[in-house]
């Protein structure tokens, strides 16, 4: 059925439900109606009766249908007062006088035997299928005693009868609310029609159950929020990636326990796309575009990809990149360095070549153990001298200090002092090139094991930070140009690292920035590769 229809066949019901529940209500009152107006006329007519004096001065001699003033009496008030049936008896309740002749000569049942003692009763009685409103009085004689019972009865209108009485207003009553249960029930329809552009409920179920299924069948994450930045939609993947309670759906940004900056992003109006945003140890890409519907944006939806794994092998390219730059200039070097012993010996200045390698290979060896006397651990060691060569090459000097001492680290502080290492080395290199002209550029470093855990200390001779805590904040760059659109996540990659392990980062300005770092041995993955 049409929606149409099932609004029309649900308004029938309602109206015809209502129409027979104010009929019974009505038929029911009617009757109470009648009931109550019918006691006083009957009790009138009842009191006429006892009180008529030949009644008085006969009824304690006459006998069981022997007494025609009586019934004369009798007759006459209930012709007078309208009422179905009179009835007299004497002081036992035997009948004297009936509208009833079977009942002349019989004892009548009283529904209250005080009525013979004095006093008055009204009410209603059932008798054969008829329902009747009942009046009974005492009679007195002239010396003032008891010496019968007038009674008078009145019926009730049967339930066909009174249903009868009000069919018209009924029917009346059912056509008025067919015609606005239906004209209704056509308006409200087209309304709906309207809001629901045209679909059914069964096509609006299957479409909210096809796009549930396409919103948690995509691998990326997908965001959606209403004008005040509500969430109506997430799926399994953005509730991960984003790191949102379980009962996202129906609330704020603002009332669920997430970072400011992932906040600020997400209720954004400014539209963009591949913004990076760094989530706990996750760089997420996001397209953020608004929701329109008849001109006017109802919201925003959001997709998410996970680029950790991208962002890595980026930093792994740019590490061979540079390597192959670093290496490309050693071969410029050594062949600058062969060109010379080749041009000694052409000159045959033999003590001045075995001079020559001795230096070449003692510079070589001194920078090589200096680092390794110092660093057991072969990934920040090899990661030392890498940034060395790659700092000679940029006319920097790296420097390790001599008080520098670290032993061999294993599992996941391994990495994550090899991620902190790299990028505030790699920080304080692209400083340290700012330079003054004609001043040293030099980037020292710092290794130590401390109790519990590492420290890290990176200085460098650059112009320093004027932004203080601001340079951790993800998408903070003090560099500019297109080139470095997806710069600003080192540093707070680090600090998200130092403060996950229960550690932190701080910044101090003296003679250039200078960054330190403390990474606590914190759990027992932190030994998982220690051998046995």
């Amino acid at each position: 059925m049409t929606l149409a229809r099932q609004f029309l066949v649900l308004q029938a019901l309602i109206v015809l439900v209502v129409l027979v529940a104010v009929g019974a209500i009505s038929i029911a009152q009617s009757a109470r109606d009648f009931e109550r107006q019918e006691i006083r006329p009957a009790r009138s007519a009842a009191e006429n009766l006892a009180a008529n004096p030949l009644v008085r001065e006969r009824i304690a001699a006459a006998g069981p249908g022997r007494s025609t003033a009586l019934a004369s009496v009798a007759e006459s008030v209930r012709t007078v007062s309208g009422s179905t049936g009179v009835l007299l008896t004497d002081a036992r309740g035997l009948a004297l006088v009936s509208s009833d002749p079977a009942q002349v000569g019989s004892r009548i049942p009283l529904p209250d035997n005080r009525v013979l003692r004095g006093a008055s009763w009204t009410g209603t009685q059932h008798q054969g299928g008829r329902t009747l409103v009942v009046a009974q009085v005492p009679v007195y004689d002239l010396d003032g005693l008891v010496v019968g019972l007038a009674s008078v009865q009145r019926e009730v209108p049967s339930v066909w009868t009174r249903l009868g009485d009000v069919a018209p207003n009924l029917l009346a009553y059912l056509g008025v609310a067919t015609v606005l249960g239906l004209g209704g029930s056509l308006l409200l329809s087209r309304r709906v029609k309207r809001q629901t552009l045209g679909m059914e409920p069964t096509e609006i179920a299957e479409l909210v159950e096809h796009r549930e299924a396409l919103v948690h069948g995509v691998k990326e994450g997908v965001l959606a929020l209403d004008r005040d930045n509500r969430v109506t939609v997430v799926n399994d993947s953005a509730r991960q990636l984003l790191q949102m309670p379980p009962d996202a759906v129906g609330r704020r940004l603002d009332e669920m326990p997430l970072d400011p900056q992932v906040v600020h992003v997400l209720s954004n109006r400014q539209s963009g796309a591949d913004r990076l945003l760094l989530v706990g140890d996750r760089v997420l890409a996001l397209n953020r575009r608004p929701m329109r519907s008849r001109g006017s944006v109802i919201g925003s939806v959001t997709t998410l990809r996970d680029r950790t794994e991208l962002s890595a092998l980026e930093r792994e390219l740019g590490s061979s990149r540079a390597t192959s730059n670093t290496l490309r200039a050693q071969t410029h070097e050594f062949a600058n360095q062969l060109h010379t012993i080749s041009g000694l010996l052409h000159l045959e200045e033999y003590d001045e070549v075995l001079g020559f390698i001795d230096g070449v290979r003692m510079s070589r060896t001194s920078l090589y153990e200096e680092v390794t006397s110092r660093i057991d651990d072969a990934t920040v060691a090899a990661l030392l001298i890498a940034k060395a060569s790659l700092a000679s090459e940029r006319g920097v000097e790296l420097i390790l200090r001599q008080e520098s001492h670290l032993g061999r680290v294993y599992g996941a502080l391994s990495r994550d002092l090899a991620t902190v290492v790299g990028n505030l080395v790699d920080n304080a290199l692209d400083a340290a090139a700012q330079t003054a002209p004609g001043q040293r550029a030099v980037v020292t470093v710092f290794v130590t094991d401390a109790d519990g855990g590492v420290v890290v200390e990176v200085g460098d001779t650059g112009p320093g930070v004027p932004d203080g805590d601001a340079v951790f904040r993800q998408g903070y760059s003090t560099k500019s140009g297109d080139e470095h659109a997806a710069r600003g996540f080192g540093l707070a990659l680090t600090r998200s690292i130092c403060r996950r392990r229960g550690g932190d980062v701080t910044l101090r300005n003296d003679q250039g920035a200078v960054f330190s770092a403390t990474l606590p041995t914190s759990s027992a993955e932190d030994r998982e590769e220690v051998p046995t």
